[in-house]
């Protein structure tokens, strides 16, 4: 997941709804992330960043197409009118806000199903999402009329920008194809949402084809993709060849995995490469995309010729992305035999290529996976081969580079958080930011939340709630909440003069109230440090307090007689709210995004957190806003009487430097 300003509240909202979430706030290395981290569905949130998500969603599109997953784009309102740019460069799903927690989770399990059904072979859901222009397919709507892909355009030779209507494009169905076509219209009349029809392609081709049919999410629309029916041979001898890429000839990612998996069961080991033209989008835009299509055929002969000579007939060709190519190798070639094929490979493709009158240089970088012993399973294979391909990429070192079965510590595809958490603390890799916190009637940064960051080496930097999930999935959550309470205070005790009237809030978790003894081992922290206890905001979640309201009122009541002070945080997303205001000993309530969102909705969301407001108020408490991200939510949390804020309008969580010049700017 990538959101470039709401990461964490994305990623929580992820989590609740039962996904395993990596969230990151910069693009830099998302391809390598993707793979690395073994999703299914990535998630690029372009809202208010449309721009920087369009350049994510074409350096995702191939990754994520080559390892069957899905891609999700979340867009402003305003924004939906770039939905053609959107799904061109490479979005398989879209939802456009105002959405809630629920309406996100629902779209993720959609992209689910299309990963899904991906990697097993199935087709798609949506024909008009997997980019129409890339895709041997149509399209009809009755509103937008009847569009054609670019392949099939190609195979009916139909001018590239000419409307075709759907009368003329059943003309081109021949006689049989009309009146197939017609009863699989009649099906879908009838209540079917997918049904299929199949017919002789026209001369010169003469291929024979079948249809797959299934209303598109309108409900009115009708979606198509094309599959090339093979007559030649035996099914059960060459299940793949029915899967073929319709711009080079090659087999397509379905048949890659259908062959990855027939090999590894029958006999194994399995080599495979994967080969990516380099800045092919450059060579688009330069030359055009007919020129990019004809290189493309030339590079798929080139490869073909090289596996051919040196793997004979029982090697694998495909192309399984926009610019990416498959070569798998039977058992019977040789690590060496394979690294040799793809250095010349690499060659092959560096040498020019004429197209028309143009000349054009590529390059490409290829990674090599070699199957272990006993694995049978084509996905984690491919991802194996695509982490391979983002080092090679990543790196000047060489053109290839090589994971082996024999060391899959090199990709660690299930559960690498939770192994790679305990190094982290070690070797420094979990760091803190500060999220200012600002007086409403002055403008002032008056404190400051302290929140964890990873700084993974292969994974970039990932949040909190990623950190903590992890923690939690391997019983480590104590040990890390008091290494970035530990942190936290550390650092803010070395603040400049600039700093010094701060206040530092620092969070804790249910898990750390039952560690016996915990508040006087977070004093000694506190005192050890130099930082001043009369500086210190103690963060409580409400959900975590369910269970032992008693106990955490004796504690915070300790915390505060020792000159501490206590806030409840994220108020409003529990079911006990209420309990904790009579029960707790506080001095602050902080309100949750959520609640805070509300107040530029309706009337009655405005009374709701009004009500808040005062009741805090009335109880002596001051009240924090978190999450606040325009000007006009300000306004009205200031009419209400809101205390401080933090979020966005002011600034997203920052290192000490960063935070100086903030607080000398405000």
């Amino acid at each position: 997941m990538l959101s470039f300003r709401q990461r964490d509240e994305l990623a929580a909202a992820a989590e609740a709804a039962g996904w395993r979430t990596i969230a990151a706030r910069r693009a830099e290395g998302v391809e390598r992330r993707f793979i690395v981290s073994g999703a299914a569905v990535a998630v690029v949130d372009a809202r208010g960043a449309l721009a920087e998500g369009l350049a994510a969603i074409k350096a995702l599109a191939d990754p994520v197409e080559a390892n069957a997953g899905a891609l999700l784009v979340l867009l402003s309102r305003n924004d939906v009118s770039a939905l053609d740019a959107i799904f061109a460069a490479g979005a398989t799903h879209y939802l456009a806000s105002p959405f809630g927690d629920a309406e996100f989770a629902q779209t993720l399990r959609f992209a689910e199903r299309l990963a899904d059904r991906l990697a097993g072979g199935g087709q798609a859901g949506d024909g008009t999402r997997l980019g129409l222009d890339d895709m041997l397919g149509w399209h009809y709507h009755p509103v937008g009329g009847l569009r054609i892909g670019a392949p099939l355009r190609e195979r009916l030779a139909l001018p590239p920008e000419r409307p075709i209507s759907l009368t003329y494009f059943y003309r081109l169905l021949g006689v049989e194809g009309r009146e197939a076509a017609r009863g699989a219209a009649r099906r879908l009349r009838a209540g079917s949402r997918a049904t299929a029809f199949a017919h002789d392609m026209p001369e010169p081709s003469g291929e024979r084809v079948a249809h797959h049919l299934h209303l598109d999410l309108s409900g009115i629309g009708v979606a198509g993709s094309i599959e090339t029916l093979d007559t030649l041979g035996e099914l059960d001898e060459r299940p793949e060849r029915g899967h073929r890429d319709s711009l080079t000839g090659l087999r397509d990612g379905v048949a890659t995995r259908r062959w990855i998996e027939a090999r590894l069961k029958a006999a194994g080991p399995v080599t495979l490469l994967l080969l990516s033209i380099s800045r092919f989008d450059m060579i688009n835009a330069a030359f055009g995309r007919a020129t990019g299509d004809a290189l493309l055929r030339s590079v798929a002969r080139r490869i073909e010729a090289l596996a051919s000579a040196s793997a004979g007939r029982r090697a694998l060709v495909a192309r399984i992305a926009g610019a990416e190519f498959a070569v798998g190798l039977d058992h019977d070639v040789t690590e060496d035999k394979a690294r040799f094929l793809a250095e010349e490979l690499s060659r092959s493709i560096a040498r020019p290529f004429i197209s028309g009158a143009q000349m054009v240089p590529l390059a490409c970088r290829i990674g090599m996976a070699i199957s272990g012993a006993g694995e049978d399973d084509a996905t984690i294979l491919l991802r194996r081969a695509s982490a391979a391909l983002a080092e090679a990429q990543a790196t000047e070192s060489g053109a290839v580079h090589v994971i082996s079965g024999a060391n899959p510590g090199d990709v660690a595809l299930h559960g690498r958080l939770q192994i790679d958490l305990r190094r982290a603390l070690n070797q420094g890799e979990v760091d803190i930011v500060f999220q200012p916190q600002v007086s409403v009637t002055t403008g002032a940064i008056v404190g400051v939340e302290a929140l964890a960051r990873w700084n993974h080496p292969d994974l970039g930097e990932l949040g909190a709630v990623t950190l903590f999930a992890a923690a939690e999935r391997s019983d480590y959550v104590a040990q890390l909440s008091e290494h970035v309470q530990r942190r936290a205070v550390a650092i803010a005790a070395s603040w400049p003069a600039a700093l010094s009237e701060l206040r530092l809030s620092i969070n804790v978790t249910a898990a750390d109230i039952a560690v016996p003894g915990f508040v006087e081992r977070l004093l000694t922290m506190v005192d050890d440090s130099g930082f001043p206890r009369g500086r210190l905001t103690v963060e409580i979640t409400e959900s975590g307090l369910i269970r032992d309201l008693g106990d955490a009122a004796a504690l915070l009541a300790e915390l505060r007689e020792a000159g501490c002070r206590v806030a409840i945080d994220d108020f409003g997303t529990g079911y006990s709210s209420l309990a904790y205001l009579k029960a707790l000993p506080l001095d602050y309530l902080k309100i949750d995004k959520k609640l805070a969102e509300d107040i530029t909705g309706s009337t009655r969301d405005r009374i709701v957190v009004r009500g808040v407001i005062e009741m805090a108020r009335s109880l002596g408490l001051a009240v924090i806003a978190e999450g606040v991200e325009s000007e006009e939510q300000l306004a009205l949390l200031a009419r209400e009487g809101c205390n401080y804020y933090q979020g966005y309008l002011c600034s997203e969580p920052v290192d000490s430097e960063r935070l100086s010049n903030l607080v000398m700017r405000a």
